[in-house]
């Protein structure tokens, strides 16, 4: 039985490619970051709540030339910049919510972003992505590694390891590591872990990602997607620039345009990511 002195609040629950979220229609419930923050902590974790990787909430627009504002809250509470998997759900949620526009113009912690949203509910969104920045090789403090770790910013800060075998990769013990070392202070990063498996016109790698704010492994990670192809092409260990990225959780596509000889991410251009935004219930939360 509900409490009559609770806060009954309506949620969907959405994922992209087995990377799901708990999604807040914020214009008319107004909560502020604080209380955003609490309700991740208290609802995202699976056995004793809804269970989700984060809480994305759909603001009214801040600036001109937006349809709204995207804010997103990791299960461990953290304010994230950017979710690129998170972001195509959001504009599917928004599309839904009565929200017209093509493409959808939004705005995130981590820039201006659009996306391409067909109203049939189980067609792909594309997302249409800034240029990343700060390709570089890391040099870790204290994690025990082996090889070589590149970092990249998609939107949030990632690195990249090239493995021989992805789904036998030292994640568990290397992926803590690596998100925590010192050399990567303040923010930290997520860890990929990649398997280059084919190259050609499009190119084909398997990918898993530790998250930063889940502190685990998530089924999938848009901007891990990113960095994961990006990285591999700025890196040499492919010639395409589509690359479709097999994570544990479904398929993602990334495009994008490299001049020839180019070896900076700032020198990306209409980088693209594309995959599934679905719906998998709604329902309401007792706060």
């Amino acid at each position: 039985m509900l409490n009559p002195r609770a806060l009954v609040v309506p949620f969907t629950k959405m994922n992209g490619a087995g990377n799901d979220f708990i999604v807040l229609d914020n214009r008319f419930l107004h909560f502020n970051d604080a209380e955003l923050s609490g309700l991740a902590r208290r609802f995202c974790p699976r056995r004793t709540g809804v269970g989700a990787d984060g809480i994305l909430a759909l603001n009214p627009p801040e600036t001109d030339g937006a349809h709204f504002r995207m804010r997103y809250f990791n299960a461990d509470g953290s304010l994230g910049t950017m979710c690129g998997n998170g972001a195509r759900c959001l504009a599917r949620f928004a599309r839904m919510a009565g929200i017209k526009g093509d493409p959808l113009v939004f705005d995130t912690d981590g820039g201006r972003y659009t996306a391409d949203t067909p109203a049939e509910p189980t067609a792909p969104v594309r997302l249409h992505v800034p240029s990343p920045r700060a390709f570089t090789t890391v040099t870790l403090a204290e994690a025990q590694v082996e090889g070589e770790t590149f970092g990249i910013w998609t939107g949030t800060e990632h690195t990249v390891r090239f493995v021989d075998d992805v789904q036998n990769a030292p994640l568990a013990d290397e992926g803590p590591a690596i998100r925590c070392d010192s050399a990567l202070a303040p923010a930290g990063a997520n860890v990929n872990f990649v398997e280059v498996v084919e190259d050609g016109e499009q190119a084909r790698v398997r990918a898993r990602t530790y998250e930063k704010g889940v502190e685990g492994e998530t089924l999938a990670c848009g901007t891990g997607a990113l960095a994961s192809a990006l990285v591999a092409r700025l890196a040499g260990r492919i010639g395409a620039d589509q690359v479709a990225i097999e994570m544990p959780g479904g398929t993602l596509t990334v495009g994008f345009s490299l001049p020839n000889g180019e070896t900076s991410a700032e020198a990306v251009r209409t980088l693209t990511l594309e995959g599934s935004a679905e719906t998998v219930y709604q329902g309401t939360l007792e706060t």
